[in-house]
C-alpha cells in the first residue's frame, strides 16, 4: 500500500480570522489557495495517478482540499479522522491505515506538525524532525503490506509550486 500525504492549501490567516469569534476549525482556504491547489491536484495526478481511498481531518480547511481532490480524482466520498487533527498522535493513523491495507493507494490531508511526524513516524518509527511539508505540498510513502512504524520508504517530496507546474 502507499500513502499519499497532503498538507491542506493556503487556508485564511489564523490572527485575522480569530477577529471573526469563530472557532480555528472553521478557518476555510483562501480564493487564491483553492485556485492554486486546483492546479496542484491536477499535478498530483500526473505524478500519483489513482487514489483508492480519502481521508481527512474535519477541519474545514482540510475538507475543503480534500474536496478539490475529490474533483479530479473523481472520488464519491473522503472520510473523516480525527486521526489527522492537527494534535493527533501519529500512531493512533497507523492503526486506521492498517484496516486499508487491501487498498493499492490511501491519500490523507491533514495539518502541520502532525503530518510531518507522521512521515516520520512512519520513516525512522521515532521524530527527528527532518521532514516540512509546505501548504499544498505532497509526498509519497510506500508502506507495504505490513504497516509498521521504521519500516516505510519515502518515494517523493513535493512541494505545491512544483505540482502546478505538472499540472499546467
Amino acid at each position: 500500500m502507499d500513502l499519499l500525504i497532503v498538507r491542506h492549501a493556503i487556508a485564511e490567516e489564523r490572527d485575522a480570522f480569530s477577529e471573526t469569534g469563530k472557532d480555528d476549525a472553521e478557518r476555510p482556504l483562501t480564493p487564491g489557495g483553492r485556485r492554486k491547489f486546483k492546479g496542484g491536484a491536477r499535478g498530483l495526478k500526473r505524478i500519483a495517478p489513482s487514489i483508492d481511498a480519502l481521508a481527512t481531518s474535519a477541519l474545514v480547511r482540510a475538507v475543503e482540499t480534500a474536496a478539490l481532490l475529490q474533483k479530479v480524482y473523481r472520488i464519491d466520498e473522503a472520510v473523516r479522522l480525527r486521526e489527522l487533527e492537527p494534535d493527533a498522535n501519529p500512531a493512533a493513523l497507523v492503526r486506521w491505515l492498517r484496516r486499508q491495507r487491501s487498498r493499492p493507494v490511501v491519500a490523507v490531508v491533514g495539518h502541520e506538525p502532525h503530518l510531518s511526524m507522521l512521515i516520520e513516524h512512519l520513516l525512522t518509527d521515532g521524530h527527528r524532525a527532518f521532514v516540512d511539508l509546505r501548504k499544498g505540498g505532497a509526498c509519497l510513502v510506500a508502506l507495504g503490506d505490513d504497516v509498521k512504524p521504521g519500516h516505510a520508504e519515502l518515494r517523493w517530496l513535493v512541494t505545491a509550486s512544483q505540482l502546478r507546474r505538472l499540472g499546467a
